[in-house]
């Protein structure tokens, strides 16, 4: 707007200056009161002529224009490029009816998307039901089984292997560049029956702590490090992308904030980046699992009593790593390697700085005699 004034100024002087001239050529035609034709120098029309020429529209308004049409069209870009790799992620469950008999349901539960052409990623509260069957549907309605699910328990996602995917991975982005009101797509399963709606917002906050509940109010979780945004989420979308303006993925859909409004949260993409490295890898990120029931013999419980201080056990799980490797009940458990099991340093806390897969070795006292035996933790049953 500044810089219009200077223009409009010498527009306003040049006006009177030919005014004048007007003038004076009419005072100069008068014969008797009465105006005989006017006759104005042709250079003076030309040189008015290009001056208004000259004049251009305000160049503010030229981009706003522009910007506004930019920003409609890459929208539309993201949401043509990226629908083809959105998916509807059902679950197949069988229940029972007295009177009959199993009955199969299937019902639409949330959103997923490729990162590969039979790779499909989603929350894992999505994928909850280890009894279940899941299915993916693109957006032409051509359904897809899982093979396999990989649920981290480390943050709300699970990856999908699905049979004869052709899908297009979409392009992940660097959610430590993500700022603060810049643009914000998501495109998710709607209530469970509007597959690929899509709504827009911007980056509400970054780093956000949230005790929250998913779209349906059927889940709940304590998340860090989340990304907050406007753009609306609604039961279904779980699991489904969050798109900066250039259609990378920049987060997961994960919950709403409940009793509010435009209060959504996603978990940003540089975690599902490192859970990909990683599954591609090979390194399983499900919690190690030992296998036993067991109580602490505290230090002081141990100067009154003939048990040295650990792990009381008492129970052996069938099937697990414990009983592979010919733990009792009632043998005491004193050490995990060179780690030993104490009040403050409990058998959970040691076990969890392992990786299914590694082998340990555990210091056992049975019967007034201390022996060392070898376990291969094996993944949690509940993950």
């Amino acid at each position: 707007m500044e810089q219009s004034k200077p223009t409009n100024k010498t527009s306003t002087i040049f006006l009177v200056i030919i005014i004048i001239l007007l003038l004076i050529s009419v005072s100069g035609s008068l014969v008797n009161g009465v105006i005989t034709r006017i006759q104005i120098p042709e250079s003076v029309t030309t040189w008015f002529n290009n001056l208004v020429n000259k004049v251009e529209p305000t160049p503010i308004v030229q981009k706003q224009v522009v910007k506004t049409v930019d920003e409609e069209s890459a929208t539309i870009d993201v949401v043509k490029t990226v629908s083809p790799s959105v998916v509807s992620v059902l679950e197949k469950s069988i229940s029972f009816d007295f009177f009959t008999g199993p009955q199969t349901q299937e019902s639409s539960i949330g959103t997923g998307f490729a990162v590969s052409e039979n790779v499909i990623v989603t929350n894992k509260h999505v994928v909850s039901n280890s009894q279940a069957t899941y299915t993916v549907v693109d957006n032409e309605g051509n359904k897809f089984t899982s093979t396999d699910i990989y649920r981290d328990p480390l943050n709300d996602l699970a990856i999908i292997k699905i049979e004869g995917g052709k899908f297009t991975p979409l392009e992940l982005g660097d959610s430590s560049d993500i700022k603060v009101g810049q643009t914000a797509i998501a495109i998710g399963n709607a209530l469970g029956k509007f597959s690929n709606t899509v709504t827009k917002g911007v980056i509400s906050g970054i780093g956000r702590g949230i005790t929250t509940g998913d779209s349906w109010g059927q889940y709940q979780e304590e998340l860090d490090n989340v990304l907050q945004t406007d753009a609306a989420l609604n039961p279904g979308n779980s699991g489904g992308p969050l798109l900066n303006i250039l259609g990378q993925v920049i987060g997961i859909n994960v919950a709403v904030g409940v009793g509010s409004e435009n209060i959504g949260f996603a978990i940003p993409v540089n975690s599902l980046t490192s859970l990909l490295s990683d599954y591609n890898a090979g390194i399983d990120r499900r919690k190690p699992f030992l296998g036993i029931r067991y109580v602490v013999i505290t230090a002081d419980f141990a100067k009154n009593s003939d048990f040295p201080e650990g792990a009381l056990v008492r129970e052996v799980i069938v099937g697990s790593p414990a009983e592979k490797a010919k733990v009792k009940v009632n043998d005491v458990i004193t050490k995990i390697n060179n780690d030993a099991i104490t009040e403050e340093a409990s058998l959970a806390t040691i076990i969890a700085k392992y990786k299914v897969g590694d082998k340990v070795t555990l210091s056992i006292w049975r019967s007034g005699k201390t022996q060392d035996i070898t376990a291969t933790l094996e993944p949690s049953p509940t993950e």
